[in-house]
């Protein structure tokens, strides 16, 4: 079975959290979604290569998810056959002292893929509206505000319109930005962090935090559903994928991947008729020895 879930998850119009799946309950088995990725790889690899030859557009993908929702095993998986000289990953933790003293867009801004390449941000510039939101008080570290009181409807507003503003003008100037939800569900991410605490190799992976971040769930899920309906437009779509199996996220995501590749357009460069002269002359000279 061959099935195209690129676009079955794109979110157009009004989103409801409490609506999207984060199971997948068709006929595709686990098995036959394991063979399909293999095979999508290959077809990345190879788009991947005529994005770095053709060198004039970039692709930005934005992964966001609960904790345990499987980010980090889906860059694995997914990209783990690319040319790394053409794919970098940035991973945004909490901002530094330097990343502070500018404003909330400057570090993602400066982390973005140049022409030619992909880049991948695990966490991104929608962390201001996400974890901040939940936690409004981190703002002030920005030291432009001088209470929780100034983060009101407003200054939300602006944010959203700041990063709507942002996509945009990277969409005009050679970007496609792919934004991917992992729609993990609270029980599925129980599962997952008992496996953290009672796998000695996976101990690593869990922090006592967790659980106070998970207590907050239905305030997160609130800060997801705002921001992807303020901000999934035609030239930065949000895709809000099923996440509970990891093997059909990775699938959906290497589908969604290509097809904004394929739909680049991209071409291996044209040589002139100089250099391809100058390829014969080496092609002689070669052949010669």
């Amino acid at each position: 079975m061959n099935v195209d879930f690129s676009d079955e998850y794109r979110i157009e119009g009004k989103f409801s959290i409490k609506d999207a799946p984060h199971e997948y309950k068709g006929k595709l088995e686990k098995s036959e979604g394991k063979k399909m990725l293999k095979d999508e790889i290959d077809k990345l690899r190879d788009l991947q290569e005529k994005l770095y030859a053709d060198g004039s557009k970039s692709l930005l993908i934005v992964l966001q998810a609960m904790d345990a929702a499987g980010k980090d095993s889906l860059i694995e998986h997914v990209f783990g056959g690319v040319n790394p000289q053409g794919c970098e990953v940035h991973s945004f933790k909490t901002p530094s002292s330097k990343e502070y003293g500018h404003d909330f867009l400057w570090r993602h801004y400066v982390a973005l893929p140049e022409k030619g390449k992909i880049g991948i941000f695990n966490r991104s510039h929608y962390e201001s509206v996400l974890v901040c939101k939940v936690h409004p008080a981190y703002n002030l570290n920005e030291k432009v505000w001088d209470s929780v009181d100034d983060f009101d409807a407003e200054f939300w507003a602006n944010r959203y319109e700041s990063i709507r503003d942002f996509e945009k003008h990277l969409a005009a100037n050679g970007t496609t930005i792919v934004k991917i939800f992992l729609n993990v569900s609270q029980e599925e991410q129980k599962k997952r962090f008992l496996d953290r605490i009672n796998e000695p190799d996976k101990n690593w992976k869990f922090a006592a935090g967790d659980l106070t971040e998970r207590a907050l769930w239905p305030k997160y899920m609130e800060a997801y559903e705002e921001a992807i309906n303020e901000t999934s437009k035609e030239y930065a779509p949000w895709y809000v994928i099923p996440a509970d199996h990891k093997w059909f996220a990775r699938v959906t995501a290497i589908q969604i991947i290509i097809e904004a590749l394929e739909k680049m357009d991209l071409k291996f460069p044209t040589l002139f008729e100089k250099e391809m002269e100058g390829l014969d002359d080496a092609k002689k000279e070669l052949e010669s020895e």
